[in-house]
């Protein structure tokens, strides 16, 4: 009997801790006066999401317009009280005036303990931060571009020829797995330094372990929320996202690939070889083959998932949109007959309806639909609305930038849910404010890729328009609907479209 008491009374007092722990922040906005959503216990606002009746992305645009008369809106990403920015003005401020207040980010960063991913630039905070970033930004600077366009031409060469000679059996492609494929050999080429070709050698071992690192379904989705909701006991518990033989895989590739090179003086123009570089130039930082592994996976992790997803947008709104098929073609054969059937970088980049294309995707379909910030000094923020008062901000507080919910927001665009690259032509770009434009980020923190994606992602675009006429199928879905099965976006349906090969 005593046994069970104590039994009993152990559950009980678990109980408590921990309804204290998730509830003991939920009055946090109501007793500052903040405009907010009523949260749940355990699961603050974010019980639909968890329980797949909206998407995450749908989840933002929802407190976004709680109120939209409000600068910003209290939130709980769980049990944390989270701050989402909607004045753009606040925005500026506290990512660009006053970065120094808000230089790093919280979202993952400190819940995976994987080391994989706390060492590389997007997790890495304060100085430990600037050093690395001052270290590798050369590393993505047009000149470094410019030497790894001739790799990714000849991995968008092959996926050409690929989708050619699939095209005599068929011409209906699940593109969502064709431009998988197609990214995750082109980021083994250009950040490896391995030549791997996905589309013919559907189950090599590069692209199986890219699929299971970035799939954020099932069991790894369960982990995610565990170590949201539950960091310390997750780390007690060692809940890892990523399995040792994964962590293996990436650091026998970087370690083996940088010994060979080391010994044998080989130069490759990749972003291993720019990371070396950088490690030998350095008399502040020393990048360590772990440090280069973790830049060379958040590199590859970004790539593998959220260009591809970026490409299959941009061609299935190229497909569904025949007018703009029409003039971005013309532009290709343009482009194409100037340089004499063999596209440059410098033409590529040139493209003036290409860039309005891809910026239009990029505004429609965010690759992230927020970034965070998080605070290390105190700072006040102005009232939310007339009539209430101006809000601290604490050290360790939140704030999010609902980048999908601006970019798609009627109030600064007109007819957002319209796919209309014109708004990017030179006679219109000069209306809406660049703060309502922030696909990769805003202020020193912007995502260091950026000119990599879309240098990608233009290739692959210009290269199935010089080749093939693409189309909606019997199987093509519009408008395009995220899965809200992951945290990531995920595209229902495989985004299936027709490529004709073009004479």
């Amino acid at each position: 009997m005593t046994d069970t008491w104590t039994i009993l009374l152990t559950l009980l007092i678990g109980v408590l801790i921990i309804w204290h722990y998730t509830c003991r922040n939920l009055n946090y906005f109501k007793d500052r006066g903040i405009p907010h959503v009523s949260p749940l216990p355990l699961f603050g606002n974010m019980a639909r999401i968890v329980f797949r009746y909206k998407s995450f992305r749908e989840g933002i645009h929802e407190i976004y317009n709680f109120n939209q008369d409000a600068k910003y809106i209290g939130f709980f990403d769980f049990g944390s009280p989270v701050v989402i920015m909607r004045d753009l003005e606040l925005i500026k401020t506290v990512t660009s005036k006053s970065f120094d207040n808000f230089p790093d980010h919280k979202m993952l960063a400190d819940e995976v303990p994987d080391e994989i991913f706390t060492k590389n630039l997007f997790a890495l905070k304060g100085q430990q931060w600037k050093d690395m970033r001052t270290l590798l930004s050369p590393s993505f600077t047009s000149s470094k571009m410019k030497t790894l366009f001739k790799l990714i031409k000849e991995s968008t060469s092959n996926l050409i020829d690929n989708l050619k000679a699939r095209s005599s059996e068929s011409t209906e492609f699940a593109m969502r797995d064709v431009l998988t494929r197609h990214t995750n050999d082109v980021i083994m080429t250009s950040a490896f330094g391995l030549s791997v070709d996905s589309l013919k050698d559907k189950n090599n071992d590069f692209f199986t372990t890219g699929q299971e690192a970035t799939n954020f379904s099932g069991a790894r989705s369960v982990k995610f929320f565990l170590l949201r909701i539950f960091p310390t006991l997750s780390r007690l518990m060692n809940v890892r996202l990523w399995s040792d033989k994964t962590v293996k895989f990436y650091k026998d590739i970087v370690k083996t690939t940088i010994a060979v090179r080391d010994a044998k003086g080989i130069v490759r123009p990749d972003m291993l070889q720019l990371m070396m570089q950088a490690r030998d130039g350095s008399k502040t930082v020393k990048l360590t083959n772990d440090d280069m592994t973790a830049h060379a996976f958040i590199f590859y992790f970004g790539g593998f998932d959220t260009t591809s997803l970026l490409m299959c947008f941009a061609v299935h709104e190229v497909a569904v949109n025949p007018e703009v098929h029409e003039k971005l073609q013309a532009e290709v054969d343009e482009v194409l007959e100037k340089c004499g059937g063999d596209v440059t970088y410098e033409a590529l980049h040139a493209m003036s309806y290409l860039d309005n294309v891809v910026n239009e995707t990029l505004r429609l379909h965010a690759p992230a639909p927020m970034v965070d910030r998080l605070c290390s000094q105190p700072f006040e923020l102005p009232p939310a609305q007339p009539g209430l008062k101006p809000f601290l901000v604490e050290p360790g507080m939140i704030l999010w930038l609902p980048i999908d919910a601006i970019q798609r927001d009627p109030k600064y665009w007109e007819d957002p849910e319209k796919f209309d690259p014109d708004r990017f032509g030179e006679k219109r770009k000069s209306n809406f404010d660049p703060a309502t434009f922030i696909p990769f980020g805003i202020g020193p923190r912007a995502c260091i890729g950026n000119r990599f994606a879309l240098m990608e992602t233009k290739l692959a675009i210009f290269e199935l328009l010089a080749n093939f006429n693409i189309t909606a199928c019997s199987k093509t879905i519009d408008p395009i609907r995220l899965s809200r099965a992951s945290f990531v976006a995920y595209i229902e349906g495989g985004a299936w479209l027709n490529l004709e090969p073009r004479n």
